[in-house]
């Protein structure tokens, strides 16, 4: 074996070993054609300030340019959403919210795990949601860390803020405005907390998720939703 082939080999045998460590699966899992572009969220959505070192994170400058290249990308058709997120900040969440929701391509969405605080108008922004029937949400009003002003317009931000959150979840979902209130201000659920926790069907009966399923079914209501779009511009 020449010095070139051996060099080639030992480079091929080094990123399959970095791809195992790093998810936990062979190389050529990834090494197929799709039309579908993946996009998962997983931890706390980290905004403008850094989040601590031990701490797992989704950073929303990694996932703009992500989403831009799907609306650009002609080979790509639709977008899968997978969330596993405790929430994070409230603007970074809502600006990776509206690119979703305003994607000219289908984007359907999966809760597994937990879609908390900010993953709910995560999971609502895609054209469908699911939720694993084992999955949960939490609806709180919004929180501030540091420095809070006892003033009338830190209360006058705070309930802007929220006004801004609730407005995109009724704008993006089947969900009342009062109901989604209403569970924010639940003092009877959560024994140190205000707001609600939903588990798969509680949160596709009161609207906010289309539907209780899977991978399996999500992927293949993507395929129906690009299907349809294909079929309307021929």
């Amino acid at each position: 074996m020449s010095e070139e082939n051996r060099e080639e080999k030992e480079r091929e045998e080094q990123e399959a070993k970095q791809t195992i460590d790093d998810f936990g699966v062979i190389r050529n899992v990834f090494q197929f054609d799709s039309d579908i572009q993946y996009l998962t969220i997983i931890g706390s959505i980290e905004g403008h300030m850094t989040l601590p070192p031990q701490n797992k994170t989704t950073k929303y400058e990694n996932i703009i340019p992500q989403l831009v290249a799907v609306e650009e990308n002609p080979k790509v058709k639709g977008l899968l959403v997978i969330l596993n997120t405790v929430g994070g900040d409230v603007e970074a969440g809502l600006a990776l919210a509206e690119m979703i929701a305003t994607l000219s391509k289908p984007t359907v969405s999966l809760v597994l795990g937990g879609g908390h605080s900010m993953g709910v108008p995560l999971a609502t922004a895609g054209t469908y949601s699911f939720i694993a029937e084992s999955a949960t949400m939490t609806l709180h009003p919004i929180r501030m860390s540091g420095l809070v002003i006892g003033a009338e317009q830190t209360y006058e931000y705070f309930r802007r803020m929220q006004d801004r959150i609730v407005d995109f979840i009724v704008r993006t979902s089947h969900a009342d405005r009062n109901t989604i209130l209403k569970l924010m201000s639940s003092t009877s659920e959560m024994a140190n907390d205000v707001g609600t926790i939903l588990y798969g069907k509680e949160a596709v009966e009161i609207g906010l998720i289309d539907q209780v399923g899977g991978l399996n079914e999500a992927l293949q209501k993507l395929r129906t939703l690009i299907d349809g779009e294909q079929n309307e511009t021929k």
